[in-house]
């Protein structure tokens, strides 16, 4: 007899859920700005550079806490009338974010241990390599790290811009299941068509 599968019937996402959503939210824009800051000034550069290595591990550990806690608490089910095409557009750039959330910080570890630079978190902590000292391996990396990041902003905007959909044009109670872990089916007189009885759900989100 297989086990039961996952219990999808909850109305909005759990409480380590939407922390670490935010937090991570906070950071990823911070880690942006900085890596622009990073290009475009000189003067800076070496104190960004000091917030940047630590705040993009820090990252890679909440993306695991994270992944961790949606697999064992799995997220509200999309509107049941939501356009299939935009079900299916939800459920892919959430993993894709969680691609990036993993991709970035690990390419740019990699990154500065083919150019034999220390990765420090902190005065007397470092990292050890996860690559070997090569010269082209770093230049990939390097590329690979800059257009990542261009996906990651392209992302984040895509993502931002959904929410506000959800939450302005819809009204369909997706964006409070996040923003404040509002159960779906009392959020307003929209809700009505959040769930509908008997009609299978379209998709998950992450």
């Amino acid at each position: 007899m297989s086990a039961p599968g996952p219990d999808t019937t909850h109305a909005h996402f759990n409480l380590p859920a939407r922390l670490l959503h935010w937090t991570m939210a906070a950071m990823i824009l911070v880690m942006l700005f900085v890596g622009i800051g990073m290009v475009s000034s000189i003067s800076v550069r070496p104190v960004l550079v000091d917030l940047h290595r630590p705040l993009g591990i820090a990252i890679l550990l909440l993306a695991c806490a994270r992944l961790f806690n949606r697999l064992r608490h799995p997220p509200p089910a999309l509107p049941a009338d939501l356009p299939r095409w935009q079900a299916f557009a939800a459920h892919a750039s959430h993993w894709l974010l969680y691609a990036l959330m993993f991709a970035m910080p690990l390419v740019g570890w990699g990154m500065l241990s083919a150019g034999a630079y220390p990765v420090v978190m902190w005065s007397g902590v470092s990292l050890p390599p996860i690559a070997p000292h090569d010269p082209v391996v770093y230049a990939v990396l390097r590329t690979a790290h800059t257009w990542l990041a261009l996906l990651l902003f392209a992302t984040v905007l895509m993502h931002l811009a959904a929410a506000l959909y959800h939450a302005w044009v819809r009204r369909d109670g997706v964006f409070p299941t996040m923003a404040r872990g509002e159960d779906r089916a009392a959020s307003g007189p929209d809700a009505s068509r959040d769930i509908v009885a008997g009609k299978p759900e379209l998709s998950n989100r992450v």
